[in-house]
């Protein structure tokens, strides 16, 4: 149901008249600033289907700042690039919010660096643990001290905050441990200011979402990550593309994106609608926004789960370094 609000400004002395159509039907979204293009992409197209009948909100708390949101009830769906967790999931119990865990892609996390950057064009895993571990704080601050061949140049490291999913992905995959991280580094939630740190600092290096680099290849350089004895290119460098994601060769750094619904808010018909045309457009627009669709089959499954309100996370509150999309099909038919 739409209203109409008169508002009266006056400027320069003069009264103007503002027609304002403001809507009761609003969905609220918060969460992942990774996940944050796909849902807005949606959320555009979607406003534009119901012709202004609905309004949608999309916010960039991050995945840990907007499950604390999700799991009080304050929005409907929670943008997330990475599983809930056990913490997050007691958290929503103690709130009574019961949730549908949907993937909607796959991205990966793209390790970069200024493009008058010379003497780097990959890196292992495990040079990035000596650069990213919790005591690599104070210690590991010149290239040199990663690599002894390197410039003894001033280490500027970028990196997601501690309230983004690809914080919590990135320190697993490479450090060994969620959250475990060095602290003094750039950090941000929005993963723009990451590119501009990384692009106006020549010493710098970061870590960012497939996609941010795609839209910003000119600002960046992106490395070639080897991913070691548990890789399956173990002695090879990769760089991510759709293709090494899609194939599992990008490794560790590949990962499921999701979107969770509150299953109170399903009650609503809009956010129903919502969901179902964000599984029913997602193999169109995922790519659009430079993301990874997944299989027709993903989003079938998807669907059914959907449509039979079925609760809860196929991942039991942990999520699965370097997995691989027909691993996380597999997943999707046992919940």
């Amino acid at each position: 149901m739409t209203r109409l609000l008169t508002v009266l400004i006056v400027l320069g002395g003069f009264f103007h008249i503002n027609f304002i159509w403001a809507n009761n039907a609003i969905i609220k979204i918060d969460g992942s600033s990774t996940v944050f293009p796909v849902t807005e992409a949606m959320a555009e197209e979607f406003q534009t289907e119901k012709k202004g009948a609905v309004r949608v909100t999309v916010g960039i708390s991050g995945t840990g700042g907007g499950f604390k949101k999700f799991c009080r009830g304050e929005t409907d769906f929670q943008n997330a690039s990475r599983p809930i967790t056990e913490k997050e999931m007691a958290d929503c119990a103690t709130s009574k919010i019961k949730y549908i865990e949907l993937p909607i892609a796959f991205d990966a996390t793209v390790v970069v660096v200024n493009p008058k950057n010379t003497w780097v064009n990959e890196m292992t895993v495990e040079q990035l643990k000596i650069i990213w571990s919790p005591e690599a704080q104070g210690k590991i601050t010149h290239w040199n001290q990663v690599n002894p061949a390197w410039p003894k140049e001033p280490l500027k490291l970028y990196g997601a905050g501690s309230d983004s999913g690809t914080f919590d992905y990135f320190t697993e995959a490479i450090v060994g441990k969620a959250k475990s991280s060095r602290g003094d580094y750039t950090a941000s939630e929005d993963d723009n200011t990451l590119v501009q740190g990384v692009f106006n600092d020549k010493n710098s290096l970061g870590y960012i979402p497939l996609s941010y680099y795609e839209e910003n290849k000119t600002k960046l350089k992106m490395l070639g990550v080897i991913g070691g004895n548990q890789a399956p290119k173990k002695n090879l460098a990769v760089k991510a593309s759709r293709e090494t994601v899609e194939d599992g060769t990008y490794f560790p750094l590949s990962r499921p994106l999701f979107l969770y619904v509150s299953e109170r808010s399903l009650k609503r018909a809009e956010v129903r609608q919502f969901a179902e045309f964000y599984l029913k457009n997602a193999s169109i627009l995922v790519p659009e926004v430079k993301y990874v669709a997944l299989p027709a089959k993903a989003y079938a499954l998807a669907q059914q789960r959907l449509s039979k309100n079925q609760v809860g996370s196929v991942f039991k509150g942990h999520a699965e370094i370097g997995m691989k999309v027909e691993e996380l099909l597999k997943k999707e038919t046992k919940l």
